[in-house]
């Protein structure tokens, strides 16, 4: 098989247009159609664009009897999952899925407390002919149907576990092209991901701002009630926008590392996830258990920085003492 004859397949098994394969190696796309019509051959520099693009050997391109069907043929280590671009496209399609269900039901299980406060907030000033007594039968029963709603979506995510297990829970190698394909869609990605970030903790860190003027400006309660309302929406707000952008982000990586040995930063990461499911559920039940106690929603709220650094401590101490651990 002749240059051109590889250059053609190599870049319709990546599905690229003829464009898009000049935009990466920098000419023209008659250049590249002349590469593939066999007019002209690619100088020495492009031929080694080219074997990084397609995530091949320079050898393969440039010597007649290497067939292309050597590159799906290889050799694999035994044990190791072969990972095709089509399944790591499913893998990403699934990541993001599974990541839209569990945000919806993290969406519920925040706000689920918002009709509790708004229906305290209106006892408070007799509005609706509301008492203390329906205010709060009403907003128990509103925060036990959507926190019900909420775990129905997670527990729907386990229909994605099969799917995703291939490249999170078992060792993987990538098919050739596989690679440059994603690095070149997480690098096209990382700038959507970067600014959807800031966007989601600017709304963290600015969630406090309404109930902290509330409380410094006015001693209403019904006014304090209704702004733990607009905090609990802006930080549902925020984990909407981060979460599933972290999650097609993530899902490039996890594609990108090639797992075969779990590194020490993914163990990391998973420690620190492990600390924060139990640490920020906790960290929410004291406060709503504090603030109802003391009814002090003016005061209360200072626990959600001190609880943020707090957990940045027990990071680096699970770290420190991980470290210790023979």
């Amino acid at each position: 098989m002749i240059l051109a004859d590889k250059i053609i397949r190599l870049r319709k098994k990546l599905g690229w247009s003829q464009e898009e394969l000049a935009e990466k190696v920098n000419v023209s796309r008659q250049s590249v159609s002349k590469w593939e019509g066999a007019n002209s051959i690619p100088d020495l520099n492009k031929i080694i664009m080219l074997s990084q693009i397609f995530d091949v050997s320079t050898d393969f391109l440039l010597k007649d009897e290497h067939e292309e069907f050597e590159v799906a043929t290889e050799a694999k280590e035994p044990g190791i999952n072969h990972i095709t671009l089509e399944q790591a496209t499913e893998y990403v399609e699934h990541k993001i899925a599974m990541t839209n269900l569990v945000s919806k039901g993290v969406v519920l299980c925040v706000c689920s407390a918002m009709p509790l406060f708004f229906f305290m907030a209106m006892a408070e000033t007799n509005r609706l002919n509301m008492t203390g007594d329906i205010a709060a039968a009403l907003g128990i029963v509103s925060v036990l149907i959507l926190v019900s709603v909420g775990v129905s979506f997670f527990i729907k995510t386990n229909q994605y576990q099969d799917e995703i297990a291939a490249i999170e829970d078992e060792p993987f190698e990538l098919a050739y092209g596989v690679h440059s394909v994603f690095h070149e869609k997480r690098k096209q990605f990382r700038p959507a991901y970067n600014l959807r970030l800031s966007v989601g903790i600017f709304c963290f860190i600015v969630s406090f701002v309404p109930l902290l003027c509330v409380s410094i400006f006015s001693f209403e309660q019904d006014i304090v009630l209704l702004m733990i309302d607009v905090l609990l929406f802006i930080i549902a707000v925020g984990l909407f926008i981060i979460l599933p952008v972290s999650a097609k982000y993530d899902a490039y990586s996890n594609v990108l590392k090639e797992a075969v040995k779990e590194t020490e930063t993914t163990r990391r990461t998973k420690r620190a996830e492990k600390l924060a499911g139990f640490y920020w559920p906790l960290l929410i039940a004291i406060y709503l258990g504090w603030s109802f106690w003391t009814m002090a929603w003016g005061i209360t709220w200072i626990i959600w920085p001190v609880g943020a650094v707090l957990f940045a401590a027990l990071v680096g101490l699970m770290e420190l003492l991980h470290k210790d651990t023979p």
